[in-house]
């Protein structure tokens, strides 16, 4: 049996083994791992571009952020008694299947049949494995902020992107799951 010290380390090393199999996956079924473009920014903001959800981190990253604060809160209800290391691993499990079901074909379509996304084809998986990381940043603030600092990051990001570029991870899953004609001619009116 394996000692204190190495159990402690276990959900850690399955999370990011989940990371890499998770990138393998995605590179398995011919997602692109860089932009087309040929190289690597940390920053793209452009939304309307066919670098967006290219590169490491852009307009949509806030929203896998808050991804990890929720993820935080959800595993907090109904698993507490895991350790954080546990419940962490629960969370990227949960964010790195997103990533793949998000990159597949038929959501990708969906993406592009009722959103403004028409020139979306999937992310990179550089930006993929970047989303899941962001994830991971979020679920680890959430453990250290107190309750209302976690609801105002979270609202925050939610009004600048809804502000910004008008999206955001509600309007996302809004348009994703019931998709308005309203919310896209206002979204394609920036």
């Amino acid at each position: 049996m394996p000692n204190p010290g190495m159990r402690r380390l276990l959900p850690y090393a399955l999370t990011a083994l989940i990371v890499i199999l998770a990138a393998a996956r995605l590179l398995w079924i011919d997602r692109e791992p860089i932009c087309k473009c040929g190289h690597i920014k940390l920053w793209h903001g452009q939304t309307m571009s066919a670098e967006n959800s290219q590169h490491i981190a852009d307009w949509y990253t806030p929203s896998h952020l808050i991804h990890g604060l929720l993820f935080y809160a959800a595993l907090w209800l109904v698993a507490r008694r895991l350790s954080f290391g546990w419940r962490l691993a629960i969370a990227t499990l949960v964010e790195s299947l997103w990533e793949i079901v998000e990159n597949s074909d038929a959501i990708i379509e969906r993406y592009r049949a009722v959103t403004i996304s028409l020139d979306y084809y999937g992310d990179s998986v550089l930006n993929s494995v970047s989303d899941i990381l962001a994830m991971i940043l979020g679920f680890a603030l959430a453990s250290r902020l107190p309750v209302w600092a976690s609801i105002i990051l979270a609202l925050g990001f939610e009004i600048l992107t809804t502000w910004l570029i008008r999206d955001g991870l509600a309007l996302n899953v809004l348009m994703l799951i019931w998709p308005l004609q309203a919310v896209r001619d206002w979204q394609a009116a920036l």
